[in-house]
């Protein structure tokens, strides 16, 4: 027999049951014990939860990253600024060295500067067709280096968009260098693809692109590939030709220690590591961007010199030889900058 208290205390609990799986979609917590109810005007509202406040190493965290994008924000305008003046202060100079010489002279030196600038336009046509054909032939012959993209979904938006400028200086230093590399581009899905994309000239870029994982791009290479990561037990002694060396395409700030490592052998794949320890002692950070590696590598294929290497791309601050060690802070925003000033054009050109 229902009673009203039965109806009641039935409509209630079943009102609780459907509440809790709403919060556990919504705020996706695993705490169904008791939510609380509103029982005025015969309704049952939960009342939501408080914010859960961040932990001390997640505020860190927050912190560290506020104070990297401002100190960054800062000085691109700073820089953004002095180019301004400097722009300024050239085209004063010009105008007034025009305004002191006579109509015919200053139609002879304007002639002198439009010969001037064909000059640069001539030289940059050349240095792009000779850098067109060294990377066609590094297709052919080249040392195969690979970055592993296929690690987009452990990284926020901000490290991915860090990890495209690192992947745009790797194709411009590898265009400069007098023996370039075959390179590769793998995994690239998400939005890491997407952003790639979205680089102006990517689509002419003279390396490999192959969105599936390496595993299945060298399937029939298996025994070749070498992941280079600084957990392996195996020191490299030397490039070799017929090896296909991976370098791992993650901006981890420390958090995914081992990864690639660990990937490594699940696969089954030989690793080594860099033997940065036999020629210098890195202070602070041992992380290694992407194309500081990349750079090292080149250089090496260069001069067969691996202290030479080191020394041409690992910078003084990271050294503990250095007095001026800067904060890791310091050193991101420093290493962003370089790639931002030699990287766009360079990229675009080709």
């Amino acid at each position: 027999m229902f009673t009203l208290n039965n109806l009641i205390t039935s409509g209630i609990f079943h009102r609780k049951s459907h509440q809790v799986k709403i919060a556990r979609m919504d705020a996706l917590v695993a705490d169904d014990q008791n939510p609380a109810v509103n029982l005025s005007s015969n309704s049952v509202n939960p009342i939501s939860p408080p914010p859960q406040p961040l932990s001390k190493n997640a505020q860190k965290k927050l912190l560290k990253q506020q104070r990297f994008e401002a100190k960054k924000a800062e000085k691109k305008a700073a820089i953004k600024e002095e180019k301004k003046r400097q722009g300024e202060r050239k085209r004063k100079e010009w105008e007034e060295k025009l305004s002191s010489l006579s109509e015919e002279e200053k139609l002879k030196m304007i002639e002198t500067r439009k010969g001037m600038r064909k000059e640069r336009m001539d030289q940059r046509t050349e240095e792009r067709e000779s850098k067109a054909l060294r990377l066609s032939e590094a297709k052919k012959h080249g040392q195969n280096i690979v970055i592993d993209l296929e690690f987009s979904d452990l990284m926020a938006p901000n490290e991915i968009h860090s990890l495209v400028k690192q992947i745009m200086y790797c194709y411009a230093v590898n265009g400069r260098s007098v023996i370039p590399s075959h390179l590769w581009l793998t995994g690239y899905e998400g939005e890491i693809g997407n952003q790639l994309q979205k680089i102006p000239g990517f689509d002419k870029w003279i390396i490999e692109k192959d969105n599936s994982p390496y595993i299945n791009t060298f399937e029939s290479q298996k025994e070749h590939l070498v992941y280079l990561t600084a957990d392996s037990e195996t020191m490299l002694s030397e490039l070799d030709s017929k090896k296909i060396y991976i370098v791992g395409g993650l901006v981890d700030r420390n958090r995914w220690k081992g990864i690639t490592m660990k990937k490594a052998e699940e696969q089954g794949i030989q690793t080594a590591k860099l033997p940065i320890g036999n020629y210098l002692k890195m202070s602070g950070s041992q992380v290694l961007t992407v194309n500081q590696v990349m750079e090292i590598l080149l250089k090496y294929l260069e001069t067969k010199d691996w202290k030479a290497s080191f020394f041409h791309v690992i910078p003084l601050r990271k050294r503990c030889e250095s007095e001026a060690q800067g904060s890791q802070e310091e050193e991101e925003v420093e290493e962003e900058e370089k790639i931002d000033q030699d990287t766009k054009r360079q990229c675009i050109e080709t």
